[in-house]
């Protein structure tokens, strides 16, 4: 079981103090949680709201959590140019035992002014973007992304960034079956990647014909053939360039990327819960070959696919 640390600096945001319990509270690895999530700050008692209709929140628990954690989740807050000393400290001290620290939305200012995101690149919600580089010059901010992870530190966006980030967490501690079976407890989307948008300039089309979402969902059924632009294009009854257009506006990715992304989710699917030589998960899942399937999968989760099974096979 890991433990999962929650720092709640003062005021906060009851919404993404709950998220992780919400999202890895419900986790149970061969009949034993497979975490315990514990929120803490450093004076325990009632912590105010952040918006003045909100209410206080009773947290039981002191920074001594961070001592056992395995990961630690800093979430919103409104401190963001005067976090307690006491919590900067913990944090630094946290990541020097190499333990993996995370904010969700403005927490992220919280690990800038423990001086964690110096030289490193990180994102917030997009709104306080240009506030979080200006403040603190020598972090990269990106506004672009879901969430980004640079060492042993990782960045969410805003709230629903949040519930990414968790899932994010689980699939890299438990791998992707488990986390889509948190996903579709919370009924909420399983795969969105770090890299994808924060959001669309582009309002989505007030008319469901318009929506790219059955043409998604058409070839998420095709994983395992090869599909171009134009067949996608056809499906959605428009041109390739349009198509390519939308498709951006509503997820973020090209239409190339976003298959790329569904197939290699695929593939780890396949990986944990069968015993299918790598080979045929390659084919399966539309890569093509397990060369193919194993430079995808080192490029964007560092091991090899036989690495991975080895890590989250539940196959028998």
């Amino acid at each position: 079981m890991k433990t999962i640390a929650v720092v709640a600096v003062p005021p906060v945001k009851s919404f993404d103090l709950s998220m992780p319990e919400t999202l890895m509270g419900s986790i149970v690895i061969d009949g034993e949680p497979g975490y315990r999530v514990v929120v803490c700050t450093a004076l325990p008692g009632a912590l105010p709201a952040m918006t003045p209709g909100g209410f206080d929140v009773v947290i039981r628990h002191g920074l001594e959590v961070l001592d056992t954690a395995d990961t630690v989740i800093v979430p919103s807050t409104g401190s963001r140019a005067d976090a307690d000393p006491v919590t900067l400290k913990a944090l630094r001290a946290a990541v020097d035992r190499g333990v993996l620290v995370t904010s969700i939305c403005s927490g992220a200012f919280v690990l800038a002014q423990a001086g964690l995101l110096d030289g490193r690149t990180a994102t917030t919600h997009w709104a306080l973007a240009e506030e979080l580089a200006r403040d603190h010059p020598l972090v990269e901010v990106r506004s672009d992304a879901l969430f980004i992870e640079d060492g042993p530190v990782t960045t969410a966006a805003g709230a629903a960034a949040g519930i990414d980030l968790c899932l994010h967490l689980i699939r890299a501690d438990y791998g992707a079956t488990v986390a889509n079976a948190a996903a579709r407890a919370a009924v909420v989307t399983p795969v969105r990647p770090g890299g994808q948008a924060q959001f669309v300039d582009t309002p989505l089309p007030a008319d469901d014909d318009l929506s790219l979402s059955a043409t998604r969902a058409w070839a998420l059924e095709r994983l395992d053939t090869p599909l171009s632009l134009r067949e996608l294009a056809e499906h959605a009854r428009t041109s390739v360039r349009t198509l390519t257009r939308r498709f951006h506006e509503e997820t973020g990715l090209s239409p190339q990327r976003w298959l790329l992304n569904q197939r290699i989710h695929r593939a780890r699917e396949l990986l944990e819960s069968t015993t299918l030589p790598i080979a045929l998960v390659a084919r399966h899942s539309g890569i093509g070959s397990a060369e193919s399937l194993r430079q995808h999968m080192v490029r964007q989760l560092g091991v090899s696919p036989s690495a991975y099974r080895a890590n989250f096979s539940t196959a028998r």
